[in-house]
């Protein structure tokens, strides 16, 4: 008879989150981070003239929190990244706090691409380029999606004004941020599997 070992019985990782020791306290640590992150790249905000829409780091933070956190912490982060900015946080872009107006649309577009794209590497999409790449993609898509329809609501848009003042200008920084992140996530696997050799 083979003694089974203890620790051959703890769930894999799915995620990079799940590496983490403890359950409440580091997922209550890993969401706090993660929406401290995406409030800290809020802050490399550059105004774009005739575009309320500023270019800045947030969604870069989304799109590394929430394939590494998986769907359940990704969602949390970027909600409580949303509810602690509207309560007065200064941390949206510029150290903005409170309403964003017309803006508002993309910060509610944060917490569904972290459902997109943290479900979407509990499936392994975020452990090789190729596969983070679409995983990325769909990501930015929610973002704006969400963000280009609120703007075109808000500012009484038609459609191509909409993509016009709040997606094309933003789709060279857009593609740069979702390589560094389709790149960063597969490296940390890499990395993580060499350290637990």
């Amino acid at each position: 008879m083979s003694v089974t070992d203890p620790l051959s019985l703890r769930r894999r990782p799915v995620v990079l989150a799940d590496l983490v020791p403890g359950e409440f306290a580091a997922d209550l640590l890993l969401i706090a981070l993660a929406a401290g992150l995406i409030g800290a790249l809020a802050q490399l905000s550059v105004h774009l003239p005739g575009t309320p829409v500023p270019v800045t780091g947030q969604t870069l933070g989304v799109l590394l929190a929430a394939p590494a956190l998986g769907r359940r912490r990704a969602v949390a982060a970027s909600a409580a990244y949303l509810a602690l900015g509207f309560l007065g946080v200064p941390w949206f872009a510029g150290h903005a706090a409170g309403w964003a107006g017309a803006t508002s649309g993309y910060l509610f577009g944060f917490v569904v691409a972290s459902a997109a794209c943290g479900r979407l590497a509990e499936r392994g999409a975020d452990r090789t380029v190729w596969r983070a790449i679409p995983t990325m993609l769909a990501g930015e898509c929610c973002i704006f999606a969400c963000g280009v329809g609120f703007l075109a609501v808000d500012l009484h848009l038609g459609a191509a004004q909409a993509i016009a003042l709040g997606l094309t200008p933003f789709l060279v920084g857009e593609a740069v941020k979702l390589t560094l992140a389709a790149g960063a996530l597969p490296a940390a696997w890499r990395l993580v599997a060499r350290v637990r050799r």
